[in-house]
């Protein structure tokens, strides 16, 4: 079970900062979750990940059932002892992943569609997931749901907010009781502010202990996000953890975080330190340039992190040339590191009630930039 314990809200904003207490210990709020869609955090070991002061992380039931299976699963007695991960773990219900899919049926028992791993027929169901995920053990269990493509008509999503009530309720029957898990609702509707309303009055009204704000960061423009955003959260209970999923960068976190948002995830830091780019705090860097090849500077003169502490442009920048393998962990390790950081940040902003100074800070020296307020297109895992 999962418990809320609010410590400050700002005055400038629905900004709120806390702890989240979970089976596997606590973690303080706002959060970003690294994401481990695999069992794991793309190129750290679960020590790195601790030193960097992650204690949620993120793993996926759709990946997970898929490889190494349930029967893996079941063996080790979750996904804790079989990563080697003491703290807590969420799990993405497998709806995004199969709205990604680009040949798959929906119907209202559930989708079909080929593995992309065999071609084997495939039937997810919102009895499928809570099985898998029951199986995995994480200590926040999210329900299956239906993300609708961002052109999708309002009859459409109209129907598709029915069809995630329903399979919320049949989710919430079909798990087993497992005491020690938590499960969360999404709350669907599209870009439609009416059918937000229908489907969180629908999804709150549900036994569920958190809610997620789904379908956003899927290709929208930024003011679209933060209009759905603003009129979204005040219809959470406040006294639940409030998740919006598939965001990462610096721009999306401070909106999430002032409209009230508590937990969010990406795999954004991680994809882009194997594409060789950057977090800093005067924005994104390429270390593939050619003008790092004599650079002795860090990755980020601002970061103390023992990539920063330790290795220079110029050496990554080689590393990348070269295709060595660890300038892309490097990379991943500096980028997790950069936003842990950040949020701790913005955590310590919020407690002093300084948010609208430190957001203002981040424009200022570039780390938030305007130019990426164009576009909220970034859940990509």
């Amino acid at each position: 079970m999962v418990e809320l314990k609010l410590k400050a809200k700002s005055t400038e904003s629905k900004a709120r900062t806390g702890v989240i207490v979970t089976p596997h210990g606590e973690f303080e709020t706002p959060v970003f979750m690294p994401v481990g869609t695999n069992g794991t955090v793309k190129g750290l070991w679960q020590d790195q990940l601790e030193e960097l002061d992650a204690r949620i992380i993120l793993g996926n039931a759709f990946h997970l059932f898929l490889r190494p299976g349930l029967n893996v699963l079941r063996n080790f007695g979750g996904l804790h002892k079989f990563m080697s991960w003491k703290h807590s773990i969420l799990t993405d219900s497998g709806g995004f992943q199969v709205f990604s899919l680009k040949e798959k049926k929906i119907t209202d028992d559930g989708v079909k569609f080929r593995s992309p791993l065999d071609g084997r027929a495939l039937f997810f169901t919102p009895e499928l997931s809570s099985e898998i995920q029951e199986a995995i053990g994480s200590d926040i269990a999210m329900a299956f749901d239906e993300c609708v493509e961002p052109s999708a008509n309002k009859d459409y999503v109209r129907q598709s907010v029915k069809r995630t009530t329903v399979w919320a309720e049949r989710f919430l029957l079909s798990h087993k009781g497992q005491s020690m898990q938590s499960l969360f609702g999404i709350v669907q509707g599209g870009f439609f502010g009416d059918l937000r309303e229908e489907s969180a009055a629908r999804i709150t009204s549900l036994d569920f202990e958190g809610f997620a704000l789904g379908g956003l960061s899927v290709g929208e423009d930024f003011q679209t996000t933060e209009r759905i955003l603003s009129g979204s959260v005040n219809l959470l209970p406040e006294e639940r953890p409030r998740y919006l999923m598939g965001i990462g960068s610096p721009e999306l976190i401070m909106a999430a975080v002032e409209n009230g948002i508590d937990m969010f995830d990406c795999v954004l830091p991680t994809r882009l330190g194997r594409h060789g780019a950057a977090l800093t705090s005067n924005g994104r860097i390429n270390l593939k340039s050619s003008t790092n090849k004599e650079d002795k500077r860090p990755v980020d003169p601002d970061c103390s992190c023992k990539v920063c502490s330790t290795y220079s442009r110029a050496y990554i920048h080689h590393l990348f040339i070269r295709d060595e393998i660890l300038g892309k962990i490097l990379l991943s390790y500096h980028n997790i590191s950069f936003l842990m950081q950040f949020v701790k940040r913005i955590r310590q902003a919020i407690l002093d009630d300084r948010l609208a100074e430190f957001k203002e800070h981040c424009i200022e020296t570039g780390l938030i930039q305007t130019e990426n307020l164009k576009t909220s297109e970034e859940r990509m895992g």
